[in-house]
């Protein structure tokens, strides 16, 4: 049995004219989360859509669980679930039903079904909301709802097309302590975002794409680290930047910069800026920018 989730090996993908896998690869870990970064059209539904075989690549491979997307599509189709960016919900139906229905679909047995729905509707935090019709739902409640739906059957592999997207910060957050909830019990999550925040607060590693190509991948610490270190930073009272000193971050370091200010006779108010992952997208994603190597 292969220990990745994942594997993909210079894909490539186009639509028309345009270019929009173009010679992708890399490999998901089982029981990781794995965030795929990256702007408008960079390629990361459309990456999703070659892995659960809702579209094919023009050139590479790809497999889920050891199973090739074109060849074995039945095989992955019966080892993952998906959650897109619009819930899959029926607005004329309760939670309860909902669930119920696709379990059936899934081939459960009557009694079966409502068990498991039961079951799904706490872990997910609707209980009190079960016998509700869901077009009375708020967001985040039909987001929960759209990821009950997926672990009807539980996947070994959860793909979560910008599962946040549209939903306020209270129930982004909430969605994802159910994602590491999920993550923890052993299913591997590989998920698309356009949030920098949420790609750093979840996943164990992360890839940048740019123009269909992973331009880095690596871990949220690993990646901050190749656009420098520490800052410190001086501004006057209303806030504006008056004087930067690069630091490595150790104490003797961070104390060689105070003493530079002092020196200076600067006056203003002092804070210390880390890399954050907005500093990497724009590095990584601008027009110059270059594709670099995986960190080790």
């Amino acid at each position: 049995m292969t220990t990745n989730a994942i594997e993909i090996h210079n894909l490539r993908k186009t639509f028309g004219r345009q270019t929009v896998i173009d010679g992708l690869s890399l490999t998901v870990e089982r029981g990781e989360v794995f965030a795929l970064l990256g702007p408008n059209g960079a390629g990361k539904t459309t990456t999703i859509n070659v892995l659960t075989t809702l579209t094919s690549a023009d050139s590479g491979t790809a497999s889920v669980v050891g199973f090739n997307v074109r060849s074995q599509a039945v095989e992955v189709q019966r080892r993952i679930s998906l959650t897109g960016q619009a819930a899959a919900v029926d607005d004329a139906l309760t939670a309860t039903e909902n669930v119920v229905m696709f379990a059936r679909l899934a081939g459960l047995g009557r009694g079966e079904s409502h068990r498991r729905a039961a079951e799904l509707i706490e872990q997910f935090g609707l209980t009190d909301a079960a016998s509700r019709l869901v077009r009375a739902f708020s967001g985040g409640m039909r987001r929960r709802l759209d990821l009950a739906l997926s672990f009807v059957v539980t996947p070994e592999v959860l793909f979560l097309d910008e599962p946040t997207t549209g939903l306020d910060t209270r129930s982004r957050r909430e969605l994802w302590d159910l994602i590491r909830s999920l993550a923890a019990s052993g299913t591997t999550v590989f998920l698309t975002t356009q949030y920098l925040e949420e790609a750093d607060q979840l996943a164990d590693r992360i890839a940048v794409l740019h123009n269909g190509r992973v331009a880095a991948l690596g871990t949220a610490a690993e990646l901050k680290a190749r656009v420098g270190g520490d800052t410190v930073e001086l501004h006057d009272e209303n806030g504006e930047l008056l004087r930067e000193i690069p630091t490595d971050g150790t104490v003797s370091d961070l104390r060689r910069a105070l003493d530079l200010l002092d020196e200076d006779g600067a006056d203003g108010v002092v804070t210390l800026r880390r890399p954050s992952l907005d500093d990497v997208f724009l590095a990584l994603t601008s027009p110059n920018a270059h594709a670099v190597k995986e960190t080790a």
